[in-house]
């Protein structure tokens, strides 16, 4: 059961979450062990500090490992930050025989195409995933595999990052003493654990807001069309409060997540929080209202960025309308009335998305906060992958078997073959030893080198 065990690893800017798991019997994903540390090097969703990074990794994976008695050697890892784009990109390949039905082995050689694409320098491409195909000029094909057809195209949404950000986190893995078995798109591993397949066909925009970014991941027709990182989170609201308020940062996210509001007509005038000064000096004193006034011009700035990115998609398009709204999720979305004003402010259905709809029934009750959504998305991934892999292990051992199966009888009909024409010659003339010589004949010839050393012993005989 153990090598179907994964690990999902959420690299953010304010923590660092390893998660072990598998599947139960009912197909619902069972946490064996999660670790958690403080994110030291990571600003804005890229690692800064690689050091710390390596520090905060170890740490996470020691308690996940502590608690679920399962040593980590490998992990599906999480990219996100500003540096991440996406672009459309539509190819092609012309099969040698149009004859033969299109199988997985021509769209992966469509996809890895695509892979060579040459990018900006510095950029390389993390996702190539297909929108829609086309085959001998027929359109809006969603599965080709079994079709007829000598020219296969598709469109494709490419998602690109920079060389530099991929190989650090990639070093900071391996110096963990850690694999790297895969690397997701953030949003994409969210998006898989709060997302519904009703949702993603209906048409849904998901927002997640971390820390340091926060992510977008629009879905139509369940198929991916959209991502975009914005580089700002929950760590700007922090700031804000920080400066506005005067007091330290410990202070301002205490004071964020316990009284702070994203609508200021929530609180009124009179209600006030002390806060301790420092070293002894008098206390300060907050009124709600202002608190949540701050807080609700940074929330206002990053949902109109997000939104800006779904007008972008073009979602007023009759076809391209997201009739599920929106979704959010992450550790921001546990804002107070943050629904509320995403709402107000883009006219769209909203909720808050929880991962707990893939967890066991037993699962702590901690997992199922939006804050874990990423790590519980990269844990799916990394057990369908897992789930892949076994099963193309399987296919090739029932081929191994087939041939060597095959060999087996192909050598036993040799064999007997052989052995038909001593035992007729054994009736024919029952005579045991002329039998036996025939055999002895037939059976072994004198090799080059035995030939050579008799001529020349008789060679020698004869000159004596």
């Amino acid at each position: 059961m153990e090598n179907q065990v994964a690990v999902g690893l959420d690299i953010g800017t304010t923590k660092i979450v390893a998660m072990i798991g598998r599947k139960n019997e009912y197909g619902k994903i069972e946490v064996l062990g999660t670790g958690k540390a403080v994110s030291m090097g990571v600003h804005r969703g890229v690692v800064n500090n690689i050091t710390q990074t390596i520090q905060s990794i170890q740490q996470a994976v020691e308690e996940a490992e502590n608690e679920s008695n399962i040593e980590i050697k490998e992990v599906v890892v999480g990219i996100a930050g500003q540096h991440i784009r996406s672009l459309h990109h539509s190819d092609y390949i012309t099969r040698p025989n149009a004859e033969e039905v299109i199988d997985d082995d021509d769209i992966e050689r469509l996809k890895n195409q695509v892979l060579k694409l040459v990018m900006l320098p510095g950029e390389e491409i993390i996702h190539v995933l297909p929108q829609d195909y086309k085959v001998d000029g027929q359109g809006e094909i969603e599965e080709p595999v079994g079709m007829f057809g000598g020219r296969l195209e598709a469109n494709f949404h490419v998602v690109v990052g920079q060389v530099a950000s991929i190989r650090n986190i990639g070093r900071c893995i391996k110096s963990s003493g850690l694999g790297m078995s895969n690397i997701t798109l953030e949003p994409l591993a969210s998006a898989e654990a709060v997302l519904s397949l009703e949702e993603k066909e209906a048409g849904v925009a998901m927002i997640d807001i971390g820390g340091g970014t926060t992510d977008l991941a629009i879905f139509k027709d369940g198929i991916i069309r959209h991502t975009a990182v914005i580089p700002f989170g929950g760590n700007v609201i922090t700031e804000d409060i920080k400066e506005g308020c005067s007091i330290i940062g410990k202070q301002a996210e205490l004071l964020k997540t316990k009284f702070g509001s994203a609508w200021p007509g929530e609180n009124k005038d009179n209600e006030i929080v002390s806060i301790p000064g420092l070293r002894g000096r008098e206390p300060k004193e907050i009124t709600l209202k202002n608190l949540s006034k701050i807080i609700h011009s940074r929330a206002v700035e990053i949902i109109n960025e997000v939104f800006l990115e779904i007008k972008n998609y073009g979602h007023d398009e009759p076809k391209k309308k997201l009739i599920a709204g929106i979704v959010l999720t992450g550790g921001g979305a546990q804002l107070k009335h943050i629904k509320q004003l995403v709402e107000y402010i883009t006219g769209m259905d909203t909720r808050i998305g929880y991962p707990n709809e893939h967890l066991a029934s037993d699962s702590d009750e901690q997992l199922s906060s939006p804050m874990y959504a990423t790590a519980v998305g990269l844990l799916m991934n990394g057990l369908e992958q897992k789930a892949k892999q076994a099963q193309k292990e399987k296919l090739e051992e029932k081929e191994t078997e087939e041939v060597s199966k095959e060999k087996e009888s192909i050598e036993t009909e040799f064999v007997t073959e052989k052995q038909v024409e001593p035992i007729v010659k054994e009736e024919q003339d029952e005579q045991g030893e002329i039998y036996i010589e025939t055999t002895a004949k037939k059976e072994k010839k004198p090799s080059f080198f035995e030939k050579f050393i008799h001529n020349l012993r008789e060679f020698l005989d004869n000159a004596e």
